[in-house]
């Protein structure tokens, strides 16, 4: 028996990346997935044709994240349509780099509210829903820079250190009914936003992991399986790091 069979996900980001991956394994693993992207995506075909094959559905939905009326709108849309999720993963985020003393307000702004307001809102949607139905699992997605800080990096550290706080006040709220609550903190992971990165960057960057090579998107999906399944009923409230020992 997959690992997701029967069950139903909203995954967020999920064009592209580690929200790709994600939704991927799901898919492999029986589960029929939403997906929130911004705009129609190139892998929108490939997802339905690997949901087909595996007897499941795969719908492509689009909203601004970063926009409160319109995701609430799409996200409630897709809740109805759904019948109610069984798993929830905030993964959208974008990064707006730049040295604090430098950083324009609307950089800071941008990277709280696509990364952090939208995780708010779409889990209070959607978790309304799993504690009437007394299950559920939400799974939001972080960094080593929200555990670590990082220079350069100061709206999108605060965004996903922020988003650990919240996942660990909420899994408090939510938990006696029946609906856990976790954090992934993926390290330095090969995906289109690091490729744009220098070499010499990179490679700096592999040296510093214990493992001595750039995570994948399929490192990161196979730990949001785990925590979509039942293999994770008595865990909720964590932060799992998925670096490469990077953040020992």
């Amino acid at each position: 028996m997959a690992l997701l069979e029967n069950k139903k996900a909203l995954v967020t980001g999920s064009s592209r990346g580690i929200g790709r991956g994600i939704v991927e394994k799901f898919l492999n693993e029986g589960c029929e997935v939403w997906g929130l992207c911004s705009k129609p995506s190139a892998a929108k075909e490939d997802l339905e044709k690997l949901a087909a094959e595996k007897g499941v559905k795969f719908h492509e939905i689009y909203a601004d994240v970063g926009n409160a009326e319109n995701v609430t709108e799409v996200v409630k849309a897709a809740l109805a349509e759904s019948q109610g999720f069984d798993v929830l993963v905030n993964n959208a985020g974008i990064t707006r780099d730049g040295l604090s003393f430098r950083m324009k307000k609307e950089d800071w702004d941008d990277v709280i509210r696509i990364n952090l307001t939208s995780a708010f809102l779409i889990s209070q949607i959607v978790s309304n829903d799993m504690i009437r139905k007394r299950k559920g699992s939400i799974i939001n997605m972080s960094s080593i820079v929200g555990i670590h800080g990082n220079g350069g990096q100061v709206n999108y550290a605060a965004s996903k250190g922020g988003l650990i706080a919240y996942s660990k006040s909420l899994a408090a709220e939510v938990g006696g009914r029946g609906v856990r609550v976790n954090v992934i903190a993926p390290g330095f992971i090969a995906t289109d936003m690091t490729n744009v990165l220098k070499e010499d960057i990179k490679s700096a960057m592999i040296e510093r992991v214990p493992l001595k090579r750039a995570g994948t998107p399929e490192d990161i999906a196979n730990t949001a399986l785990f925590l979509a399944s039942d293999l994770s009923t008595y865990i909720t409230a964590q932060v799992i790091g998925v670096d490469g020992g990077m953040g020992a």
